[in-house]
């Protein structure tokens, strides 16, 4: 029988009352069924997963294991994975209609490609969607530019879709990392061949109260930073195992800066569970612009800078609260502005009809 172009991997667990919602999306696709399959690796699930799948009979393949993690379900997920390209959705996520068809197109044009991200919309599960604000599109050979190393963002699973010849160069992934073995992957699919990024909105990132960008817009309680914390010292650790073993040199000035942003995310959370002194709180937040600056646009380049001043006059509990205000002020005004140009669509529609 002939390979798929595509499989879908589809890893769950517990997420019973989502899972037909990513299934469906996919059997809904502009694309050839005959070259996608769909793989939906249950990772020990304790709900009614299994049953809600039965409804799909041989439309998709549902492959059962004892529960391991992420990284355990994705090895597993990898072995029985046919397709030349495989493709990543979370089970509580949905793809948009032309989602395989376009992401097609984007490895036709660049063959080289190890890897093709996209953009998704954060959605509640209803009819509310907002942008990303985290989308950077980087292509070609990222590691070639310290630039492009700089700019390089970590993205949702559900927009990843990976060609088994660079995958393979980056398997077994670690089984320690019972979350985020995504990030591992597009962490370091970047040191073993070019990338393609999509600009388009081609899913949905189904935001509820067991995901991690919900734990990250609302305030975490203690139990969830240690876990967060552990999780990421756990990718870290993986992830300089893996360069120094493939010859990339951990101590270079860029792979330095490239690794800081999981340095720098561990020092914030850290500081949220024991506050810092100021002189402490000042060189973390100096340290942004001095690594990141050729980045940034001249005026977040000076904000930066000033913000660092303002730890050592302010401290770090002041700045928080200067922070939260500031944030929730920027999110009332998108929120109003969002609002407003509904409105006048309303009106406009209205007045020609």
């Amino acid at each position: 029988m002939k390979a798929p172009f595509f499989t879908v991997l589809i890893d769950t667990y517990n997420h019973g009352k989502f899972v037909e919602d990513a299934v469906s999306s996919v059997l809904a696709q502009d694309f050839p069924p005959e070259e996608r399959e769909i793989l939906v690796v249950d990772d020990g699930s304790t709900d009614d997963t299994e049953e809600r799948l039965r409804k799909f009979g041989e439309k998709i393949r549902y492959l059962r294991k004892k529960n391991g993690g992420q990284a355990s379900a994705f090895n597993f997920g990898f072995e029985h994975a046919r397709g030349e390209v495989i493709a990543l959705l979370d089970a509580d996520d949905v793809w948009l209609p032309a989602k395989l068809g376009q992401v097609y197109e984007e490895f036709e044009h660049h063959p080289a490609a190890g890897m093709v991200y996209h953009r998704l919309y954060l959605w509640d599960g209803r009819a509310h969607l907002s942008e990303d604000t985290y989308f950077i599109p980087v292509s070609g050979h990222v590691t070639e530019s310290r630039r492009a190393l700089l700019r390089y963002p970590m993205m949702g699973t559900s927009c990843l879709a990976f060609r088994r010849e660079a995958l393979q160069k980056l398997l077994p992934v670690p089984e320690s990392l019972r979350f985020q073995a995504d990030a591992y992957l597009t962490a370091l699919v970047i040191f073993v061949a070019p990338v393609a990024a999509l600009p388009i909105f081609l899913g949905k990132y189904r935001l509820h109260s067991a995901n991690l960008f919900k734990v990250n817009v609302e305030r975490p309680s203690r139990s969830q930073i240690e876990g967060r914390m552990a999780t990421r010292e756990a990718l870290l650790r993986e992830l300089q195992n893996w360069l120094q073993e493939y010859g990339q040199d951990i101590s270079s000035r860029s792979i330095r800066a490239y690794l800081k942003q999981w340095v720098k995310a561990q020092e914030s959370d850290g500081f949220v569970l024991r506050a810092p002194d100021r002189w402490k709180y000042f060189r973390h937040l100096l340290d942004f612009p001095r690594t990141y600056g050729e980045i940034m646009t001249p005026r977040h380049r000076a904000y930066s800078y000033l913000r660092a001043l303002a730890a050592l006059f302010l401290g770090y509990h002041h700045l928080y609260v200067l922070d939260d205000v500031r944030m929730k002020r920027k999110r009332l005004f998108h929120s109003s502005a969002k609002k407003s140009g509904a409105a006048e669509k309303a009106r406009t529609l209205a007045a020609k009809s």
